[in-house]
């Protein structure tokens, strides 16, 4: 399938945003930015856990309950991430666990409803507990979003319904407004994780 010059910024925009996310938790090295790599350590578990401050939402044991302020555990399987029906405001503070398992659920499930089986649920989705299996998840995940993305041909850009992602506004919403919605939303959480990364970091020290 080919692709337009709308789409092309977008596809960019989005291989950017994933590969600059899997080198700041991954390494070995990331683009400090002027073109020189900047060592980084690969995300550890006590890393991928931390809570820096009360009452964080985070990814957790199932048979230890939601964290504070959270009604339930999402998913399947022995962990989950802390949840409620309706988003809170202010909304909590959340760990790097929990920013990236969003994210990894987020493109598992949009790769699904687009150009897989849509059979994805949120229900039977299984959290990891740890941070190389996140990361692995993750970048899998990612691929496959980037898959179903390439599988659509551009006569149908211009299409609602393409996606019937049943998490979001995905089915209203138009090929490129789906890309574009998460493409910032890796964008901003890649932002905050690397943010907590280097807090955790400059803690320890």
């Amino acid at each position: 399938m080919s692709t337009n010059k709308r789409f092309e910024p977008l596809l960019e925009q989005y291989d950017f945003a994933v590969e600059r996310l899997l080198t700041r938790l991954a390494g070995p090295t990331s683009d400090s930015g002027d073109g020189r790599g900047v060592e980084v350590p690969m995300l550890t578990d006590a890393e991928y856990l931390w809570e820096p401050v009360a009452a964080c939402w985070s990814v957790r044991r199932r048979v230890d309950g939601p964290g504070p302020g959270a009604l339930k555990l999402l998913g399947a399987g022995e962990w989950g991430r802390d949840a409620a029906p309706e988003s809170p405001w202010p909304p909590p503070f959340t760990t790097i666990a929990w920013r990236l398992d969003h994210l990894t659920e987020t493109l598992a499930g949009r790769a699904s409803h687009l150009g897989g089986d849509r059979t994805f649920e949120r229900a039977t989705y299984e959290s990891r507990p740890d941070a190389a299996g996140a990361i692995g998840a993750f970048r899998e995940a990612a691929a496959d979003w980037r898959r179903a993305m390439l599988g659509v041909d551009e006569s149908d850009y211009d299409s609602t319904g393409l996606t019937t992602y049943p998490y979001g506004s995905d089915p209203e919403e138009t090929f490129p407004s789906n890309v574009w919605w998460e493409n910032q939303e890796i964008l901003h959480h890649a932002a905050e994780i690397a943010l907590l990364r280097d807090l955790y970091a400059h803690q320890a020290r």
